[in-house]
Parts: structure tokens; sequence; C-alpha cells
């Protein structure tokens, strides 16, 4: 990465970590952590199970809102206060500014994974007073909610580049949406036939596969996940980040900004 790469990075980071909604985001994924804990104290024998879907859906969906509604607003952000310019002005590509402003929104939902991570496993520890060897799938699953996050914020980046934020915020939604019910529109796609089951058949492959990306409920019930999974979700995302992020970059280089 070169250092002005790194220099946006660090900038978007910074500017992320001081937005308070990230901060009320965060809380509120903590709070709902708290709940699980709560939840789990008044059912029978399933208190683990309940906190590990709790905490990690807390931790899956305010991260996407963080994902989506900064995401929405690194180019926007940047062209409404006119520093767009000022950075353009200086050595720096269109390309290095568009990866700079990936690299560092998703620095930012890392550590904030991170941090809310600690949460579910303080909240593991607290109603099971110990830790099991089957607790470290949550780690695979928290991992996987992180893969999540990256085609999120290449997909922001995408829409941002040519979309008003308003619209961006609401493609990357409906992509998510979609995308989290992808094996069940490829369902539909082998039950239909002519035209329908080839749009049917484009749309589940184009968009992002969520699904398989979600294994909260298999962790949550202490069952294990491959390393064939982990190694194709991790090329996966990376692949799919990796084009949306092309494309971005290809968009925002023949953008007119004057």
């Amino acid at each position: 990465m070169s250092s002005r790469v790194f220099n946006i990075a660090f900038n978007t980071f910074r500017e992320a970590v001081r937005d308070r909604v990230l901060y009320n985001l965060v809380a509120f994924a903590l709070l709902m952590t708290g709940a699980a804990i709560l939840v789990g104290q008044i059912s029978i024998d399933i208190e683990r199970l309940v906190v590990v879907n709790l905490g990690l859906t807390a931790v899956s969906l305010f991260g996407m809102v963080i994902a989506i509604f900064i995401g929405i607003g690194l180019v926007s952000k940047e062209i409404e206060k006119r520093t767009l310019y000022t950075v353009l002005s200086r050595p720096v590509r269109r390309w290095e500014f568009i990866v700079g402003k990936f690299f560092g929104l998703a620095g930012t939902l890392i550590v904030n994974s991170v941090c809310m991570a600690v949460g579910v496993f303080a909240a593991l520890f607290y109603v099971s007073r110990h830790f099991q060897s089957a607790d470290g799938w949550v780690l695979v699953g928290l991992y996987f909610i992180i893969l999540q996050f990256l085609i999120v914020t290449s997909l922001t980046l995408l829409f941002s580049s040519f979309s008003s934020p308003l619209l961006s915020a609401v493609f990357a939604f409906s992509l998510f949406v979609i995308g989290s019910f992808s094996e069940d529109l490829r369902g539909f796609a082998s039950m239909t036939r002519g035209i329908s089951k080839w749009l049917a058949t484009a749309a589940a492959y184009l968009v992002p596969n969520f699904s398989a990306l979600n294994v909260i409920s298999s962790v949550a019930h202490q069952n294990s996940v491959s390393g064939q999974l982990i190694v194709y979700n991790t090329a996966y995302a990376l692949f799919y980040a990796t084009m949306a992020l092309s494309g971005a970059v290809l968009i925002f280089e023949r953008r007119n900004l004057k």
C-alpha cells in the first residue's frame, strides 16, 4: 500500500471514529448483547444459544448500518465540502483516493467488530462461567461477518461513485437483503422455465451471496464450520469486493467533478 493510500485510509478511519453515530451504533450493539444475557436467564438450558444468536446478529446488523450509512458519504461529503479538489490537486490519483477510503472504512468496521466481539464473549462467559472449545467457532462466525462488511463497503463505494447518497443507501441495502436470500433465489431459478429462469439465475449469481456467509445459527448450535467453506468464502468475498471496488475506481476515474 502506497503512503498516499495509507494516509487517506488513516484519515478516513479517524473521521469515522469521531462520528457520534458510530458510537451510538456500537452502544446499541452492546446493549443488545446485554439483552441476550437477560433473555438467556429466563430460558431453560439455552443461554449460550440465545447469547450467540443475538450477539452475532447485533454485530452483523449494526455493522451493516455503519458500512452503508458511513460508506455512502465517503465520496459525496468530500465533494460537498470541496475537500476532494484539494486532495486531488496534490499528487494523489483518483484510484488511490477510492482505495484509501475503502481501507479506512474497512479498518473502522474491523476495529468495531472486535470491540463488539469482546461484548459477545463477555456475555458468553457470564452465562457459562467458562469458555468451551465450541466457542472458537464463534470467531469463525465473526470472521464471516467481517467478510460481509468488506463486500458491503465496496458496494457502497461503487454506488456512491456515480449516485446520490440516498440512492446509494437504497441500492446497498437492497443488495444486502436480496443477497441474504440468494440461496432461495437460486432455488426459485431452478423451478422456473424460459426467460424467467435465465433472469432469476443471473440475479442469483450477480448479487452477493450473503446467505453463504451467514453461519450464526450453525455456530450457535455448536456446529463446526469446514475449512473448505472458510477458504471458499474468503476467496469469494475478496473477489467480489475487488470487482466492486474496481468498478468504483473505473467510474470515478471517468466522472466529471467540475
